[in-house]
This record gives structure tokens, C-alpha cells and sequence, in this order.
């Protein structure tokens, strides 16, 4: 199955542009059929159907819980943490037709494959929707999501009163430019973002 990656988008595939991040974990011992369910539930009911960078990023995110001390160690049991991912998403009916997609996804997650820009990112939230909290580093937008890693406070503040960036000054700090309009704009290719990302970073 090809998968996106920032080869494709004319870019190295390790090229580090926020988080250093590569594009293949090591595969995940002994996954269970329930694993795999569980995994192609949240990337179906947390991302566009349709969008595969949207689908690789959730499962990203999901195997980035796994990994960390902080949360459960089975895959289940990260997706169905109250109030973490959509409601009913270990319950809820999928469409039969999406089905073989959203497992192919899951397959090559559990396999090792990563989003290359979600990197560790452990947390995400529609795009658009705009936090007051100024420890929300924005790493990715895809799938209508705005994809995030929770760092110290000032890393990039984002108020809800910060002008878009087309408002802002251009000597405005590239890595707050870069963030705010990940923040900002509608779900967008990940190549436009990996672009965007890099010509800030020079």
C-alpha cells in the first residue's frame, strides 16, 4: 500500500521539521484481532474517511498513547479511555464499504508505519477550533484535525485574540507563524503542511 510520506511531497523522507520524527516504529507484538478493530475504529471515527493522511495520523497518535507510561497497554483500552476519543467509537456502526481501507490503514500502522509529521504527538482537536492554553504545540494538520504535542507553557501561545496569519507581522517568530496557521487553515494535503512547515524552518 502506498503511504503518504514527505518523499513524495519532494521532500527527505527524515527531514526533521518539528519534531524530528521518523516514519517507522518497530511492529507491534503479538496484535490481536481486537487490536486491530479497536485501532481502525478511532482512525474511522476521529478522522475524513476519505483522507488517508487524516486516518495515519489518528492511528499514529493512538500508538504514541501505547508506548507512553501514562496510558493502558493495549490498544483498546487507549481508544476506549473515557472522554479521549469520539463517543460510542468502540459501539458505533461502521459502513461495511470503508471497511477493507480502514483496515488496510490499521494493518500498516500496527506494522510500524507513523505519520511523518505527527511524530510523538500524543493529542489532537478538530481544525479550527481555537484553546486557550499556550503548552498546545502544533506539529500537523490532517484529516480535519489539528494535531498537537503538549509542551511547556509559552512554547507557542496561541490566545483566542492572536490575529490570523495573514494579519500578523512578518517579522513574527517563523515556528508561532508556522503553528497559527496549522491552527487556521481547513484540512489541507500534509505535502502543503510539510512545505509550509519547512520554508519556515530554512
Amino acid at each position: 500500500m502506498a503511504l503518504p510520506s514527505l518523499g513524495a511531497c519532494g521532500l527527505p523522507p527524515n527531514t526533521d521539521l518539528t519534531t524530528g520524527s521518523i516514519g517507522r516504529h518497530k511492529p507491534l507484538a503479538a496484535a490481536t484481532t481486537a487490536d486491530r478493530e479497536c485501532l481502525a475504529r478511532a482512525m474511522y471515527f476521529e478522522s475524513k474517511r476519505a483522507d488517508q493522511d487524516g486516518l495515519l495520523a489518528v492511528g499514529t497518535v493512538v500508538m504514541n498513547r501505547l508506548e507512553a507510561a501514562a496510558y493502558p497497554d493495549r490498544i483498546c483500552d487507549v481508544v476506549g479511555q473515557p472522554r479521549q476519543f469520539a463517543t460510542g467509537v468502540l459501539t458505533k456502526p461502521m459502513r461495511t464499504q470503508d471497511l477493507p481501507r480502514i483496515e488496510q490503514v490499521a494493518d500498516a500502522v500496527i506494522s510500524g508505519e507513523r505519520h511523518p509529521k505527527v511524530g510523538g504527538a500524543m493529542f489532537f482537536h478538530t481544525a479550527g477550533r481555537r484553546y486557550p492554553y499556550g503548552n498546545m504545540h502544533y506539529v500537523a494538520l490532517a484529516g480535519g484535525n489539528a494535531f498537537y504535542e503538549k509542551r511547556g507553557r509559552g512554547a507557542v501561545p496561541l490566545p483566542a485574540s492572536e490575529p490570523t496569519p495573514s494579519a500578523m507581522s512578518v517579522a513574527a517568530a517563523p515556528e508561532v507563524t508556522a503553528a497559527q496557521t496549522i491552527l487556521n487553515e481547513p484540512a489541507r494535503n500534509i505535502c502543503q503542511v510539510a512545505s509550509l512547515t519547512s520554508s519556515h524552518r530554512g
